[in-house]
C-alpha cells in the first residue's frame, strides 16, 4: 500500500527507541547465544502472527501489534520475542495480501484475520502448530529463563511502548502513560522497601 501499517509502532520505518538510546541503557534486544534456544526460521514470524490472530479470532477478540508480540513471547515460554521491526512489516505484508485487516478501536489500531485469512489458517493448521513445537518440549519448559534476563527484556519492551507514545501518541494518551509510569515507579520502590524489611527480619 506504500504507507506502512499504522499500528502502535510501524509507519514505514523501524519502531521503538533508536538503537543508540537502547544501547545507552543496555536495553537493546539481546542476541541469542549459540545453542541457547531454538533457532527461528525464515517465515516463522509470519506463521506465528497468523496463528496468534487465528486464536484471537476464535476467542472473538481483536488485538494490536504489541499484543501479538507479547502472545508470541508467552507461547514460546519467553524464548522467542520478535522485534517490532520484524512484526509490523509482516503485518503490513499480510494486510497487502488480504489475509489481515485493521481498524481503529477507540484510538487503538487493532488487527484481525479476514475471511480469507481464517481460511488460510484452517488449511495450514499443521504448519501453524509446527512453529511452536521447538518451544514445547518438556526440557525447554522447565529450563525457562533467568529473572534478570526477563526483567531486562521487559524493560526494553516498555521503552519501545513509551517511545511510541512520545512520538505518535495524543496528549491524552501521554498523560495516561505518565500516570502509569509514576504508579509503576512507586510500586517498584515499594518492592525494594519490602525486600529490605525482609532482610532485617532475617538478621534479627
Amino acid at each position: 500500500m506504500g504507507h506502512g501499517w499504522q499500528g502502535h509502532a510501524w509507519s514505514g520505518g523501524p519502531s521503538g527507541p533508536p538503537p543508540w538510546l537502547q544501547g545507552l541503557f543496555g536495553l537493546a534486544q539481546p542476541t541469542r547465544p549459540a545453542g541457547s534456544g531454538p533457532r527461528v526460521r525464515r517465515g516463522d514470524v509470519r506463521t506465528g502472527i497468523i496463528d496468534v490472530l487465528a486464536r484471537a479470532a476464535h476467542a472473538g477478540e481483536s488485538i494490536n501489534g504489541y499484543q501479538v508480540i507479547q502472545e508470541i513471547a508467552e507461547r514460546s515460554n519467553g524464548e522467542w520475542r520478535p522485534s517490532p521491526g520484524s512484526v509490523y512489516p509482516t503485518i503490513q505484508q499480510l494486510q497487502d495480501e488480504g489475509l489481515v485487516e485493521s481498524d481503529d478501536d477507540r484510538g487503538r489500531r487493532t488487527i484481525r484475520l479476514t475471511a480469507e485469512g481464517l481460511a488460510w489458517a484452517e488449511q495450514h493448521a499443521d504448519e501453524l502448530a509446527e512453529v511452536w513445537a521447538p518451544f514445547e518440549r518438556p526440557d525447554r519448559r522447565e529450563q525457562g529463563t533467568s529473572g534478570g534476563a526477563d526483567i531486562k527484556s521487559e524493560i526494553g519492551q516498555v521503552m519501545s511502548a513509551v517511545w511510541q507514545l512520545l512520538t505518535q501518541g495524543s496528549d491524552q494518551q501521554r498523560r495516561a502513560a505518565l500516570d502509569v509510569l509514576v504508579d509503576t515507579r512507586r510500586r517498584l520502590y515499594g518492592i525494594l522497601a519490602d525486600g529490605d524489611d525482609t532482610a532485617r527480619d532475617e538478621e534479627a
